[in-house]
């Protein structure tokens, strides 16, 4: 079955579907997949990972093997 026919089936059953609770829930699955799709930024965000992405082409980041040698060795001074 496609997409499009699926989509077409979906919408038949839910139109003879007539409990509220499970009409809430199916609302509730349909929106959560179009919230994790669409990722909303702030300028200030935008602006964040435009600047990352700038220092990782530059080279200026520490890698997480990196930083977890750090934190040991800050972790250890005692």
């Amino acid at each position: 079955m496609t997409a499009s026919e699926l989509k077409k089936l979906l919408k038949h059953r839910i139109e003879e579907i007539n409990d509220e609770a499970f009409l809430n829930t199916v609302k509730t699955i349909l929106d959560s997949k179009l919230q994790s799709q669409t990722l909303i930024l702030k300028e200030e965000q935008r602006n964040e990972i435009i600047e990352s992405q700038k220092n990782i082409k530059e080279g200026l980041y520490h890698s997480q093997s990196e930083m977890d040698k750090e934190f040991n060795k800050w972790l250890n001074a005692k």
